[in-house]
């Protein structure tokens, strides 16, 4: 049970979904305003997609753990790893995504499919 009435939960449901209603339209309508995207706009919207992908990944890889050898050995740190040099090497998203996925497949499930 929660403190909050049925009501109150309603009211910030209404209430988040028009805040973020109201942010994506703003971009929409102040982008459909103007010819060009500055510059320092530009630059700043290039660090999104990076900045979004770890923001989806690293909750995922890190977590709290009794002893370093565990968090350390972890099959999803080390895949992260590999996903990481592959990005600073590359610089490429979908080929971090790929080998990363493969590393932590490989990795989970590579003593298994010896006898495919």
């Amino acid at each position: 049970m929660t403190a909050w009435s049925s009501t109150q939960i309603w009211l910030a449901i209404i209430l988040i979904g028009v805040a973020t209603y109201s942010i994506r339209l703003s971009f929409i309508y102040f982008f459909g305003r103007i010819d060009e995207v500055p510059e320092r706009v530009q630059h700043v919207l290039r660090y999104v997609p990076a900045a979004v992908l770890a923001a989806l990944v690293v909750p995922a890889v890190v977590t709290i753990e009794p002893t370093v050898s565990e968090t350390v050995l972890d099959d999803r740190v080390i895949a992260a790893t590999i996903a990481a040099i592959v990005a600073w090497k590359t610089e490429d998203v979908f080929w971090t995504i790929g080998i990363g996925m493969g590393a932590l497949w490989a990795i989970r499930f590579g003593p298994g499919l010896v006898g495919i």
